[in-house]
C-alpha cells in the first residue's frame, strides 16, 4: 500500500481520488486546509502528496515551497483550477514533480499518479545501488547524499535541479533533447513542457557556471539540446 496525502479544500475532489486511489491499493489522509496539510507533511512519511493551489489560509506554492525547505523530497503533484501558463511553470519550478489543471480527468489523475510512484521507485532503487561520488573539474556530486559541491562550496538545489544534474554527469557528452530530458527527469511526456527544461537548466547554470556567457559544465547543442562537458580540465 502507497501512503498518499492529500491536502485539498473541495471534498468532492478529495472523495472522488480517494475512490480511485483505493483500486491501484492506495491509503489516503485528507486536509482540508493548507496548515494541517503542511503539518502532516512534515511529521509524516507518504509516498506522494496531491496539494490544491488554491487554498482558504495558505496557498499550495507557499506549501510546496515549505516542504522542499525542509529537505523533503516527497513526490508532489499540484492541483489548480488556474490554467494560466505562468502557473504551471511556477508549481513545477517551486519544487513539485506534476501539474494538474482542474476539471482533470480521472484516466489522466491515475496515470500521472502511477508515473510519479513508478519515477520514486526507480530512483530510490538507483540511490540504493550508486554509492559513487562523480567529479568534475571542481564540482562534484554525491547521489547518496544529493549533495553537490562546487569549488569546495555546497550548492543547494532544487530536486529537479539536482536530477538533471547527476544524468548530466553520468553521461558526460551524451547529447538530451527536451524530450529526453522531460522524460527521463520528470518520468514521462509533459507535452508542451520544454520550455520547462530552459528554464530549469537556466536556473541550475546560475548555481554552478562561473560565466553564463560560456558554460563549461552544461553546454548548449545547438538544434538538439544539452549535454554535460566531456573535455577534461
Amino acid at each position: 500500500m502507497k501512503n498518499i496525502l492529500i491536502i485539498e479544500d473541495d471534498l468532492s475532489i478529495i472523495e472522488l481520488v480517494t475512490i480511485h486511489l483505493k483500486d491501484i491499493h492506495c491509503q489516503t489522509t485528507k486536509a482540508n486546509t493548507g496548515f494541517e496539510g503542511l503539518l502532516l507533511a512534515v511529521k509524516n512519511k507518504y509516498d506522494l502528496i496531491i496539494l490544491d493551489i488554491m487554498l482558504p489560509d495558505i496557498d499550495g506554492i507557499e506549501i510546496c515551497k515549505r516542504i522542499r525547505a525542509d529537505k523533503n523530497f516527497t513526490p508532489i503533484m499540484m492541483l489548480t483550477a488556474r490554467s494560466e501558463e505562468i502557473d504551471k511553470i511556477i508549481g513545477l519550478e517551486t519544487g513539485a514533480d506534476d501539474y494538474l489543471t482542474k476539471p482533470f480527468s480521472i484516466r489522466e489523475f491515475i496515470a500521472r499518479v502511477k508515473a510519479i510512484i513508478r519515477r520514486s521507485e526507480i530512483d530510490s532503487n538507483e540511490k540504493n545501488i550508486s554509492n559513487e561520488i562523480l567529479i568534475h573539474d571542481q564540482l562534484s556530486i554525491d547521489p547518496q547524499k544529493r549533495k553537490v559541491i562546487l569549488d569546495k562550496t555546497k550548492v543547494e538545489l532544487t530536486p529537479k535541479e539536482f536530477d538533471l544534474l547527476y544524468l548530466f554527469m553520468s553521461n558526460p557528452g551524451k547529447n538530451y533533447s527536451r524530450e529526453n530530458l522531460l522524460n527521463q527527469v520528470w518520468g514521462y511526456e509533459f507535452s508542451g513542457y520544454e520550455h520547462t527544461v530552459n528554464s530549469h537548466i537556466n536556473r541550475l547554470r546560475t548555481k554552478i557556471e562561473t560565466n553564463l556567457a560560456e558554460p563549461k559544465y552544461i553546454i548548449t547543442t545547438w538544434g538538439v539540446g544539452y549535454r554535460f562537458t566531456d573535455e577534461m580540465k
